[in-house]
């Protein structure tokens, strides 16, 4: 199994930017894809983005185009850059991994998450 460490939230300003950091350790040659998941307060867990770590391919839940995902395997790190930040990206911000060969979004396809990060954004 995979353990995963996120770091980089805080609190920040409307227009601001993050870049959020998914450290994982263990078997993470077991691991097909790491995502980002995110709770707002008072909601469910939301995918967010998801990355392959072995050929690198990237799938976004909504096509936003302020969230980049990717990867640094030789950091075992993969990242979410969230660009001009919104009061409604406050969040905990997760990362999980799955273990089966699927660029799947629900929260029963990944095997592995990290505690979160938590994101705050003030207007």
């Amino acid at each position: 199994q995979v353990q995963l460490v996120e770091s980089g939230g805080g609190l920040v300003q409307a227009g601001d930017s993050l870049r959020l950091s998914c450290k994982a350790s263990g078997r993470t040659d077991a691991a097909y894809v790491v995502a980002w998941f995110r709770r707002a307060p008072g909601k469910e867990r939301d995918f967010v983005a998801g990355i392959t770590l072995s050929g690198g391919n990237t799938y976004y839940r909504h096509s936003e185009g302020r969230f980049t995902i990717s990867r640094d395997n030789a950091e075992s790190t993969v990242n979410l850059q969230i660009n001009t930040l919104e009061p409604e990206d406050t969040a905990v911000y997760y990362c999980a991994a799955s273990y089966k060969p699927k660029v799947g979004i629900d929260e029963s396809d990944f095997g592995s998450w990290g505690q979160g990060t938590q994101v705050t954004v003030s207007s």
